[in-house]
């Protein structure tokens, strides 16, 4: 398990803005990662939305947001279309900066256990370190909370 104040792990994925993307071109901003299951589905549909409607208010605070699934740019692509998503997902085809981030796992659904993403958000500040972890997310209320959270982080 990754832990509070402990370097953020570096990754570099293809992202909607067609450029790759790595967690080191966010230095000098804090940053929003959250990990979801699957693009166009209830929950991750919520999770996503909300976000995107308090972009501003994370990006008036020097935040970026990024949502990362195994989903492939197409489908992000498709994803973000349909609901106005003003900001770029990530996608991790090859699971790889899922397990660096310790997402990757069993999960439970209908009596079924499966391997999948496991919902997690990872607020990370200036210097790439990281501040919060919230992992299992219930997805209503969630971006505002970590919008909260920020605005605590950045009155210190």
């Amino acid at each position: 398990m990754l832990k509070n104040n402990t370097k953020a792990p570096n990754f570099i994925l293809p992202s909607t803005s067609k450029e790759k993307y790595s967690l080191k071109d966010s230095l000098g901003k804090y940053v929003v990662i959250y990990f979801y299951p699957k693009d166009d589905t209830p929950g991750c549909t919520i999770e996503t939305n909300d976000f995107n409607k308090l972009l501003l208010k994370f990006k008036k605070l020097e935040c970026e947001v990024y949502g990362i699934s195994k989903d492939n740019l197409k489908s992000h692509d498709k994803f973000r279309e349909k609901y106005k998503i003003k900001f770029n997902l990530l996608a991790d085809e090859e699971i790889k900066v899922l397990k660096k981030y310790k997402v990757w796992g069993k999960k439970k659904f209908m009596g079924r256990e499966f391997m999948g993403i496991i919902r997690t958000t990872f607020l990370i500040d200036k210097k790439g370190k990281i501040i919060k972890i919230w992992d299992n997310v219930k997805v209503k209320d969630h971006a505002k909370e970590v919008l909260e959270t920020l605005k605590i982080v950045t009155k210190k």
